[in-house]
C-alpha cells in the first residue's frame, strides 16, 4: 500500500497536469477517442495477468492517459473512472499529452516513476504508443485499455470501447437514405486514431455503391479549429458538396462553422453524441443532420470497473465493446441536450 506522502505528492502532481491541460489546444475528441469491431477478441496477455496486485485495503494508485483531456468526450470519461477508483479509496492520476504520441510516451514513463500500480490508456497514435506500453509491461503494471485500440492488444488485460464502425456506419446509412441520388461528400478524418479509422471505414461502408463521390478528405486530428480550417478550404474547393462527414463531433462542428460562413447547408455527421450536437440538433435550420452516439460515461465506468473486478480475482473480458446507435433531430429528446448519454 502506498504511504499518504507520496499519495499527497501524486494528488499534486495530478492537479498540476490537469492545469497545464486546461492552457492547451481546443476540445478535440477521440477518437476520438475517444474503435472496435464487436468481433475481436484478443486475449489478455499472460505476463500482465501474472502481475502481483496490491494488497485489498486499497491505496492502490492508478495512472490515466487520453489522447486529449480538453475534449469534452475524456473530460466525461476521465470522471466516470475517477468516481469509480476515489470511490474504493484509492488515486487516480491523470496526465494530458494534447495529441502529441511523443508526450504521452514521456508522461507515461513519468508516471511509472512515481511508483504507479494500474494504468488506463487511450492512445494518440494507435502504434506509436507501443514503446510506453513496453515501459509498463518491463515494470509489471497492468494496463488497461478504453475508447480506443492500441496497435498490439495482447498487452492490455482488457479494453472497453465503443462499437465505432457502427457510429459510421449508421451515420452512412441515414445519409443514404435521405440523399438517395448521391452526390459529392467530404471526409474529415484523422488517420493515427484508431477510433476515427473505424467511424470512417464504417461511414464508407454504408454509401458504397449509393453514388456519393468524395471530393475532399482530410486530417482533422479530432480538432474544432483544424477542422474548421480544413474545411474551410475544401468548403471553398467545392462549394457544391451534399454532405461532409466527421470523424468526432468537433470535427463536425468545425465543419458546420466553416459551412455558415461560406452559406452553404450540406448534411453534417459526426460521432459522440456530446451536449454540444445535440443542441445543434435541436435547432431548425442547423445543417447538422446527425451524430453516431456513444456513452463515454459507460465507457469510463466499465473499464474501471473491469480493473477493480480483474484486481479481486475475478475472470474479466479482454474485449468489451460499447453500443452506439444515430442520433438525430427525430429522437434527440429521448436523450437531453444537457449531458452524455
Amino acid at each position: 500500500m502506498k504511504k499518504k506522502l507520496i499519495s499527497a505528492i501524486l494528488s499534486s502532481a495530478m492537479v498540476l497536469s490537469l492545469l497545464a491541460g486546461c492552457a492547451g489546444a481546443p476540445a478535440a475528441a477521440p477518437a476520438a477517442s475517444s474503435a472496435p469491431a464487436a468481433e475481436e477478441t484478443t486475449e489478455a496477455e499472460p505476463a500482465a495477468e501474472e502481475a502481483e496486485a496490491p494488497a485489498a485495503e486499497g491505496g492502490k494508485v492508478f495512472g490515466y492517459t487520453c489522447m486529449d483531456g480538453t475534449n469534452p468526450f475524456f473530460v466525461a470519461l476521465e470522471g466516470a473512472i475517477r468516481e469509480v477508483v476515489e470511490g474504493n479509496g484509492d488515486t487516480l492520476v491523470s496526465v494530458n499529452p494534447l495529441n502529441d504520441s511523443n508526450t504521452q510516451i514521456n508522461q507515461v514513463e513519468d508516471l511509472i516513476s512515481t511508483g504507479i500500480d494500474y494504468m488506463f490508456v487511450n492512445p494518440v497514435d494507435a502504434d506509436g504508443i507501443i514503446p510506453a506500453l513496453d515501459m509498463l509491461k518491463e515494470a509489471d503494471i497492468p494496463i488497461f485499455g478504453f475508447d480506443t485500440q492500441v496497435g498490439d492488444m495482447s498487452y492490455l488485460v482488457s479494453y472497453a470501447g465503443s462499437d465505432n464502425y457502427n457510429a459510421g456506419f449508421v451515420c452512412g446509412e441515414d445519409l443514404a437514405k435521405k440523399l438517395p441520388d448521391g452526390g459529392d461528400i467530404l471526409v474529415l478524418d484523422s488517420p493515427t486514431m484508431q477510433s476515427v479509422t473505424d467511424r470512417v471505414n464504417g461511414f464508407l461502408d454504408a454509401i458504397d455503391g449509393k453514388g456519393f463521390n468524395i471530393v475532399g478528405q482530410q486530417d482533422a486530428v479530432g480538432n474544432l479549429q483544424v477542422a474548421q480550417e480544413k474545411c474551410t478550404d475544401l468548403l471553398t474547393a467545392h462549394p457544391d458538396v451534399v454532405a461532409i462527414f466527421g470523424g468526432n463531433d468537433p470535427t463536425a462542428l468545425g465543419c458546420l462553422a466553416a459551412a455558415e460562413a461560406a452559406g452553404v447547408s450540406p448534411l453534417i455527421y459526426g460521432v459522440d453524441g456530446s451536449p454540444d450536437i445535440k443542441a445543434e440538433l435541436k435547432k431548425e435550420d442547423s445543417a447538422i443532420e446527425g451524430t453516431g452516439a456513444q456513452s463515454p460515461v459507460t465507457i469510463g465506468k466499465t473499464i474501471a470497473e473491469t480493473a477493480y473486478a480483474w484486481i479481486n480475482g475475478e475472470d474479466v473480458e479482454a474485449f468489451i465493446p460499447i453500443e452506439t446507435f444515430l442520433i438525430t433531430a427525430d429522437n434527440v429528446d429521448d436523450y437531453g441536450i444537457d449531458g452524455w448519454q
